[in-house]
């Protein structure tokens, strides 16, 4: 049985002291990089040890905001154990020193800037017949007796976060419910940008008789809102969207993280990390929920990028497919690149699990249109809609076997040649599914 969680949203953070969040959508949307002036001043977030309990939490925050002059802003109990808090010049090292603290980092600013959408932009939306996007196509969703996309509105059962900028209300998505860890109220977790509701679309765009489909149609969407409409928020705004996830893994078996920062994994275990996203997304993927990030649109190597560099999740690179077809044969249409190879603004690596279309993707936009856009961030949310489908038969696998079954089913029909790393990562198929 499927429970509504209550509401919190958006996740991504990035490590630590060196963190930079973009949203990982490219073609006319090209990421303004935060920089260190973007720390929010005197703002932090602190990391408590897992010995103070979440029923403690209150009373050891207020007890520390009193001995360290801290004014105490929202807390997390699920992902982990803390809260923001601003704290007094002069006053830091003594908070780092209590014995209560496992971490302190610093809240950052977090944007993205200008809107996605500038050209190919599809408005309207409700009339026409539906149409299968060359990303489904080439990941053989049309294939999955699951997914069994066949123009009848049949929903996949499973429930999928889109940790974003929020979604906006339309006729193709299923969207039940979220939380808004932006500015605002918390029930308002509506998209005023357009990147989360694309994300959502390729997810789980209903199978009916107009718009798109998606990889998992019909699956029941909820929007974690990060950002605000400016796309703007900060790292405290992302650890709320995983918190709330965290929250409600009784009922969220998939999250899909299309952004990312500057930053690397620390190589230490769980336990031992002190960084706060790690940590998060570490707590997150053990109460079962199964994480596909975005590996980044810097052309550069994903271990330089987080979350995508760390182990317990899923990174996505992209492909440029533009035919929905294997072969080589499609000519370019929103964008300059060639057919069935590595997408030429994507990261690269070892730490990329997995290869998905992330160019010319087609999908859902606010006031209930279409838009064709390209990145790493519309790769992603095809992984995330085949962890949907093969949780939907699999309801009681772990996020690592979920991460195996999608690789052990990839395939190898792409062309790696311009691929930096000389590493053919599987590519996506959920025809089995």
């Amino acid at each position: 049985m499927h429970v509504r969680p209550s509401s919190f949203v958006f996740a991504l953070i990035a490590l630590v002291m060196t963190a930079v969040f973009t949203l990982f959508s490219v073609p006319t949307s090209e990421p303004v990089a935060a920089e260190k002036s973007d720390i929010v001043p005197g703002q932090y977030i602190v990391v408590l040890d897992d010995s103070v309990s979440a029923s403690a939490l209150s009373t050891v925050a207020n007890e520390m905001a009193l001995r360290h002059g801290l004014g105490i802003g929202r807390s997390y109990t699920h992902a982990m154990r803390g809260f923001v808090a601003t704290v007094p010049a002069g006053r830091l090292a003594a908070l780092q020193a209590d014995p209560r603290v496992r971490a302190v980092a610093p809240d950052r600013y977090v944007s993205f800037n200008p809107k996605p959408c500038r050209n190919n932009c599809d408005s309207g939306g409700g009339s026409g017949p539906q149409e299968i996007p060359t990303g489904i196509d080439r990941i053989d969703a049309e294939l999955s007796a699951t997914a069994n996309i066949d123009g009848v509105d049949d929903r996949v059962d499973v429930d999928v976060a889109v940790i974003d900028t929020g979604i906006s209300s339309h006729p193709d998505l299923n969207v039940v419910g979220g939380y808004n860890c932006s500015r605002g109220r918390p029930s308002d977790y509506s998209d005023g940008n357009g990147h989360g509701t694309h994300v959502a679309g390729t997810i789980a765009a209903l199978d009916n008789d107009f718009g798109v489909v998606g990889v998992a149609p019909g699956a029941r969407l909820w929007a974690v809102r990060v950002l605000n409409n400016a796309g703007s928020g900060t790292l405290s705004d992302v650890i709320c969207g995983i918190d709330w996830v965290t929250a409600n893994a009784d009922t969220i078996e998939v999250a899909n993280m299309s952004l990312g920062g500057s930053g690397s994994d620390d190589g230490l275990s769980c336990a031992e990390t002190s960084d706060p996203e790690k940590i998060a997304l570490c707590n997150a993927t053990a109460a079962g929920v199964t994480f596909a990030v975005a590996a980044g649109n810097d052309s550069a190597d994903a271990a330089t990028s987080v979350p995508a560099a760390y182990d317990m999740v899923i990174t996505v690179s992209a492909l440029a497919d533009f035919d929905g077809q294997p072969g080589g044969l499609g000519s370019p249409t929103c964008r300059t690149d060639e057919d069935d190879t590595f997408a030429n603004f994507s990261n690269y690596g070892a730490d990329v699990d997995i290869i998905a279309p992330g160019v010319c993707i087609k999908s859902t936009w606010n006031d209930g249109g279409y838009n064709t856009i390209s990145g790493t961030s519309m790769a992603t949310p095809h992984v995330a809609g085949a962890a949907a489908l093969y949780k939907a038969t699999h309801p009681n696998t772990t996020p690592d076997d979920v991460k195996n079954a999608l690789l052990s089913s990839g395939t190898t029909d792409w062309d790696n040649s311009d691929d930096p790393d000389g590493i053919k990562e599987p590519l996506l198929n959920v025809s089995g599914y």
